[in-house]
């Protein structure tokens, strides 16, 4: 079996031994004038960088046992220096192993808080089907928020008696309180989507929802999507980017409504709504929908990432591996943690 570990972290383990044995070495050859003993507690105080209290005190012991036996070779027991060195050991050792002990407790409380927001999410971000008639979907999701593993972009593909619905959105903030707000507008969309015989509708059962259950204190940059029996996809966005088009012909363009509407949860405020716009959606066409973690995605030099020129990517037969290669390119691009959450949604008009 092969060690997975980072090479930092095996430089980190050998580093209190590497320590103590360059301290033993000096004090032999120097002699006890110059003062190194009592370094020899750098021993378990790098100890406590990795590993568990265990360990640490292991660490602890052997630097005690080095320095009780370097102060018998010098003869430093007649002095205050070996009882001071001896001391600065055991001080530094029992501080280590608390410091470990406090740390490995929010190891623990992360690692509960992490499998609790992965289950969370699983519930929120149901696995959309893979194939509806001839339509084909993948989806593709990236959360800022490593720690936790969550975030706040949601997608949801519904099966309504007039065609195949979708939404992708962005929730306004990060962590548990953009969740809880994907939550009411997806738990909305769930059920708008079957009902409603319009998207106008769907998108007013959000508004609705939004208003009453969170106050206008939220909002949601979203696209509402329909695909029906004909060659067209009728779109409702709400402040949301526009999606990309790559068409059968190698055409590609983004589908830009024919005005800016603001996001979801704003719109009670008397403003004036978003109007549905179609497009042509044939076979063989292709529709990315994503959210802004993907297009305001930065490299060193501060530049977008360029989406409309990876088109090329998508090529793949397979949409999953078409996105991943998007997903790969993306963090290639950036070559740091993203600053925000970035959806990808895929979806495919299959032309045989």
């Amino acid at each position: 079996m092969t060690d997975r570990k980072p090479p930092h972290y095996r430089t980190l383990a050998y580093l209190p031994y590497a320590v103590m044995l360059w301290v033993g070495l000096v004090d032999i050859t120097a002699g006890p004038g110059v003062g190194f003993l009592p370094l020899v507690s750098l021993g378990p105080a790098f100890a406590g960088l990795v590993g568990g209290w265990r360990r640490t005190a292991l660490i602890g012991t052997i630097a005690l046992v080095l320095c009780v036996g370097l102060a018998l070779f010098n003869d430093q027991f007649d002095s205050r220096r070996g009882f001071t060195a001896i001391l600065s050991v055991i001080g530094v050792t029992i501080a280590a192993v608390l410091a470990v002990w406090l740390r490995q407790r929010r190891e623990q409380e992360l690692a509960s808080v992490r499998s609790i927001a992965e289950v969370a999410q699983r519930v929120l971000l149901r696995p959309v089907p893979l194939s509806v008639g001839r339509l084909r979907a993948a989806v593709s999701y990236t959360s800022a928020v490593a720690e936790a593993r969550i975030g706040g972009d949601l997608y949801e593909v519904v099966i309504s008696p007039v065609g195949v619905r979708l939404i992708v959105g962005d929730v306004q903030g990060k962590g548990l309180e953009a969740v809880e707000t994907a939550a009411v507008v997806l738990s909305a969309f769930r059920e708008a989507a079957y009902d409603e015989t319009d998207l106008t509708g769907v998108g007013e059962r959000l508004e609705r929802a939004l208003d009453r259950q969170l106050g206008g204190e939220k909002f949601v940059t979203a696209i509402l999507a329909e695909v029906g029996s004909g060659p067209e996809v009728t779109m409702l966005n709400f402040g949301h980017p526009a999606p990309l088009a790559v068409r059968q012909d190698g055409d590609v363009r983004f589908l830009s409504p024919p005005q800016r509407a603001l996001p979801l949860g704003l719109g009670e405020h008397g403003v004036v709504r978003p109007e549905p716009h179609a497009a042509r959606f044939a076979p063989g066409d292709q529709l990315l929908f994503y959210t802004d973690g993907v297009t305001e995605a930065r490299d060193r030099t501060g530049a977008f990432y360029p989406l409309e020129q990876r088109a090329e990517l998508l090529k793949d037969p397979d949409p999953e591996g078409a996105l991943t290669a998007l997903r790969q390119d993306v963090i290639e691009h950036v070559r740091a943690p993203l600053h925000d959450d970035a959806a990808m949604m895929l979806l495919r008009y299959r032309d045989g």
